[in-house]
């Protein structure tokens, strides 16, 4: 996957105190600044749930599928299923995250064909099963994306212990243009909806795939 890269060439020349160009460089610094806090908040996470025992970590859920199927934890009863919760208006870490879980599923073969990724949305409000479909189907027509009632994704976000908050909007900033601030890592559920592990969003698909085999393999008998 390739980075943005950190310079712009070219620009040398330029002032790099003066107004305009500090103007021009601050949407930049305050993104880095939203995906560090991301990343930091998300280590913070996985501390916290590594603490925890797989039976207080998810539970039951009723959302609705991107065609606009009712889908429960039953629903995928028998398949491992990778969860990831964000939302499609999300400037960098989703798309990022969404897409290192699509190399690192199809770089698995058969052992990532098992796994179901499931995309959960944080935003209901914006992100209807419609815009939910056109969403994931950009990165793999194997993910499956959920949304539903705000009160249900709110039980979900509760049983996974995880945080989503909406933006305060700022000002001038148009209707329906906010951000939402939530954890990010991925859950790893066996076929019974139990965890097995909590994944970070920072690591290379390669890493990613290693961790993945690694958690699975640990979950075959014998």
């Amino acid at each position: 996957m390739t980075r943005p890269a950190s310079g712009r060439p070219g620009t040398r020349s330029a002032d790099k105190s003066s107004p305009l160009t500090l103007k021009r460089r601050w949407p930049s610094v305050a993104v880095v600044a939203f995906i560090a806090a991301l990343f930091l908040g998300a280590a913070g996470l996985r501390l916290m749930l590594a603490h925890r025992t797989p039976d207080t970590v998810g539970g039951p859920y009723a959302l609705v599928d991107m065609n606009g199927r009712a889908v429960t934890q039953d629903t995928f009863h028998g398949r491992q299923t990778l969860i990831y919760f964000g939302y499609t208006h999300c400037i960098d870490v989703c798309p990022l995250t969404l897409a290192t879980v699509t190399q690192a599923l199809d770089s698995l073969g058969p052992v990532g064909a098992a796994i179901t990724p499931l995309f959960v949305t944080v935003d209901p409000e914006r992100d209807t099963p419609a815009v939910v479909k056109s969403y994931v189907s950009t990165f793999s027509p194997d993910i499956i994306g959920l949304t539903g009632r705000s009160g249900d994704i709110d039980r979900m976000l509760h049983e996974f212990h995880v945080m989503a908050n909406r933006r305060t909007p700022r000002s001038g900033e148009k209707p329906g243009a906010y951000l939402m601030d939530h954890s990010s890592v991925l859950y790893l559920m066996d076929g019974d909806n139990r965890l097995v592990g909590v994944l970070p969003v920072d690591a290379s698909a390669e890493r990613l795939a290693a961790q993945l085999t690694q958690l699975t393999a640990s979950r075959k008998p014998g």
